[in-house]
């Protein structure tokens, strides 16, 4: 597991920022130390192990910033902690490289401080593309991203962004000089505006020219946002993470609109809103499409014998399951402990062998219910008719479904087993 390092001399403070990373629940190992002597020591035991440094600037054995020159030389992204402000000294830290550089006053810093790590974390995940003609300037910023360990990608022109963008689709946030060959900065935020929308894709202009309308220019473009050369890094980085948080934000917003409260699958509003247009497409190519109802045997009993709450925890295992083996297709609970399942590519014989092989699967994995180990079974109906329409079909999948309660549970009934 990586570690995080955590430099401070004052018990007080220690305090709180133990207290914050045990109720932060990061995914890496803290370790403390009061000293330098302790931080290096630490460092050799597992080296190479860090994930990021949290230091103060002034300790008993190093009173002018050697610990912040120590984990800097070892390549840790380090957050720099002081008791001070001091203008000059903060130039001197951004040069070096430090990720950011924290007052201390009052708790509301240290919870920015551990901020600044979950940030990190997050931001390992996040693909940017940075697009500028001068190698000097591209090659600042891109590595002002890195030092935030955003993934990076680069481009020479409007042009080249284009091809980039085409081969990686996972892009997140993309920063254009203005004046570039073949393709300039607006014509790159129009043309690329026109496929992402705002809460799809980050675009932000920079420019090094004087003219005042610049930004506004970029912005109506299409652009979220723009800096002017030469900007401080503590600007960047306020903009880059405003823009960033602001896309988590929506994106968010979005995953809990679309989803089920219980069981973090879709529910069954967003299941017909792509559904519907999977169906068309799978109509259009003539290409199989099944649809699946399942329905889990005898779960009233759970609410009737342990009460509704230990039916939530059962509804919540099941969807686990179901989503670790079927979360490739459209997934979503449809209502109480039925769930639907649209699988493109699938004609009935291989939809039912797969949902067969679930079952199984699901039947092997015990869930404890109020102390008792206990194995859930389900019933399904499965059909690649595809009808007049979807509605057609679930209701083809649902008759299916009755036909297998009805003879006893625990079955998959598809259009094999129909009659005719």
């Amino acid at each position: 597991m990586k570690k995080i390092l955590i430099v401070e001399d004052s018990d007080m403070v220690m305090k709180i920022l133990r207290h914050l990373v045990q109720s932060a629940s990061l995914p890496y190992e803290a370790v403390y130390a009061t000293n330098l002597a302790q931080a290096t020591a630490i460092y050799e035991q597992t080296p190479n192990d860090f994930f990021a440094a949290l230091v103060d600037l002034n300790l008993p054995d190093a009173p002018n910033g050697e610990v912040v020159d120590f984990t800097l030389s070892k390549k840790i992204p380090t957050i720099v902690l002081t008791g001070s402000y001091d203008e000059k000294r903060r130039e001197q830290l951004f040069a070096k490289g430090i990720v950011d550089y924290v007052t201390k006053e009052g708790r509301y810093a240290y919870s920015k401080a551990i901020g600044m790590i979950q940030r990190l974390e997050k931001n390992q995940h996040i693909k940017v593309l940075v697009v500028d003609d001068s190698d000097v300037s591209r090659k600042h910023m891109a590595n002002l991203f890195r030092r935030h360990l955003f993934h990076v990608l680069e481009a020479v022109d409007g042009v080249d962004a284009i091809k980039v963008m085409l081969e990686n689709s996972d892009i997140k946030l993309l920063i254009t000089d203005y004046n570039m060959p073949k393709m300039d900065g607006f014509e790159l935020v129009r043309n690329l505006r026109y496929k992402y929308d705002k809460t799809d894709l980050i675009m932000i202009g920079v420019s090094g020219e004087s003219n005042e309308a610049l930004s506004a220019k970029f912005i109506k473009h299409g652009a979220n946002d723009f800096l002017r050369k030469p900007f401080h890094p503590e600007e960047f980085y306020c903009r880059i993470i405003h823009n960033v948080e602001s896309l988590e934000l929506v994106e968010q917003i979005t995953y809990n609109a679309q989803r089920d409260h219980l069981t973090g699958l879709f529910h069954r509003s967003h299941f017909f809103n792509v559904a519907r247009d999977m169906y068309k497409t799978a109509v259009e190519k003539a290409v199989p499409l099944s649809m699946a109802i399942i329905n889990i045997d005898h779960f009233s009993d759970i609410n009737e014998r342990h009460g509704n709450a230990w039916g939530d925890v059962a509804l919540k295992h099941i969807a686990t399951s179901l989503n670790n083996m079927l979360g490739r297709f459209l997934l979503a609970r449809a209502d109480s402990d039925d769930f639907y399942v649209l699988m493109p590519g699938l004609d009935h014989e291989k939809a039912a062998a797969l949902l067969s092989k679930v079952k199984q699967l699901l039947a092997a994995d015990d869930c404890v219910i109020n102390g008792e180990a206990t194995r859930f079974y389900f019933s399904a109906g499965v059909t690649c008719h595809m009808g007049q329409s979807l509605d057609q079909q679930i209701a083809r999948a649902n008759t299916y479904l009755r036909n297998a309660k009805e003879s006893g549970g625990n079955m998959i009934v598809d259009d094999g087993d129909a009659e005719e």
